[in-house]
């Protein structure tokens, strides 16, 4: 990955190797390193989740924690700092959620504008879920539908996208 700012976006299935690419790409950059999580953990299930992610990682990262505001994270980030940002579908979820969020198009849209505009190297996480079966509910329909669009517009700005199957990445862009 170039020192220069650019986005790379890696996408792929559940345990596709998505995180751990991502993470291996931020590290080729000096650190320190900016984690840009997006995660929340409401049961002791996904508590366990968190904690594997942040195990893994070295030190020389630096985690802010922002289920709802990755672009206010991404601005309040240092010049040239490498970023990963932890995923985008677990951000939309939260988006899609929160009782008195902000609209998902406008939200996807302000964000993938945000990640068009990088001011390092920064890799964003996203789950590919448009290639299973329509949902069977009108919730499923509508997450799958917007991360779908959210994952076009991001894709659409990267200099880069890679898609992960088995651990292994492939290169779309």
């Amino acid at each position: 990955m170039a020192h220069r700012s650019s986005l790379t976006f890696v996408l792929g299935g559940a345990r596709s190797g998505k995180s751990s690419h991502a993470e291996r790409l931020i590290m080729e950059q000096p650190a320190p390193w900016r984690y840009i999580a997006t995660a929340q953990a409401y049961d002791e299930e996904m508590h366990a989740r968190i904690a594997a992610h942040a195990a893994r990682r070295p030190a020389g990262w630096n985690t802010r924690e922002a289920p709802l505001d990755v672009a206010g994270a991404l601005a309040a980030t240092p010049e040239g700092m490498p970023v990963l940002v932890d995923c985008l579908t677990l951000w939309l979820t939260n988006v899609m959620l929160s009782p008195d969020g902000p609209d998902v198009e406008t939200a996807s849209q302000g964000l993938a504008e945000a990640l068009g505009r990088p001011r390092g190297p920064w890799v964003v996480v996203s789950n590919e879920v448009g290639l299973g079966i329509v949902p069977d509910n009108a919730l499923a329909r509508r997450f799958r539908d917007a991360a779908g669009r959210l994952n076009q517009m991001v894709a659409a700005r990267a200099d880069r996208v890679v898609f992960m199957v088995a651990g292994l990445a492939m290169q779309v862009k």
